[in-house]
């Protein structure tokens, strides 16, 4: 017993770790949950991808990945792609003359929500580094009997991380009632996803071969 509870610990540790650096994902849920737009879902979404992705690094498609370097340049490319466009969207939107406010902001449906989380999770190579490379090699290192342990903390990590950016933004919303707050949220938006969107085009084409 005491051995499990420390592999769900090692797993939930690292994941936290890996999950609560400021990124794409983070910023989404932030702002969405400011919103209080479709919150359940994304998390929802955002923890069970995470929960397939850490699934299968343990399970070795991590070696795959890193085996077929063509198909991650792909990856990155496109990733860098999908992060610079959300960043100058980020930064127009800071720029509007029109009021912004929790009340002003547009409304999306689920569906487009759900496609946009979906690029932010698969089209973002960083995912795919702390998932599937990542938390597959640390768990290579636990006793196979143990690995499902360590995936199951991992998972814990990323739902608990999600579920108190989502719902906790909230208590955010007071200070977001001024639309300078959403100005300045926008702009480290967009200069993270721009400076996200450099760095995987750096990394792609500075690859070796």
């Amino acid at each position: 017993m005491t051995v499990s509870v420390t592999s769900f610990i090692s797993g939930f540790a690292l994941s936290a770790a890996l999950i609560m650096a400021i990124g794409a994902q983070n910023l989404f849920v932030l702002r969405q949950g400011l919103k209080g737009e479709h919150v359940g879902a994304i998390i929802l979404f955002f923890g069970l991808s995470d929960a397939l992705l850490i699934t299968a690094g343990i399970s070795g498609v991590g070696a795959f990945l890193a085996a077929v370097p063509e198909l991650a340049t792909i990856l990155t490319i496109g990733g860098a792609v999908f992060l610079a466009w959300y960043g100058i969207t980020a930064l127009r939107r800071m720029t509007s003359v029109t009021a912004v406010s929790i009340a002003a902001t547009e409304a999306h449906s689920l569906g487009r929500i759900m496609v946009t989380g979906a690029a932010f999770t698969f089209l973002n190579p960083h995912v795919y580094l702390d998932t599937v490379l990542l938390m597959g090699t640390a768990a290579s290192a636990q006793p196979e009997a143990l690995r499902p342990v360590f995936a199951l903390g991992a998972v814990t990590a990323s739902f608990v991380w999600f579920a108190t950016l989502g719902y906790g933004a909230r208590l955010l919303q007071p200070v977001f009632t001024r639309p300078s707050a959403w100005r300045i949220l926008d702009a480290v938006v967009g200069i993270v996803m721009l400076g996200l969107s450099a760095s995987l085009l750096m990394s792609a084409f500075n690859q070796p071969g």
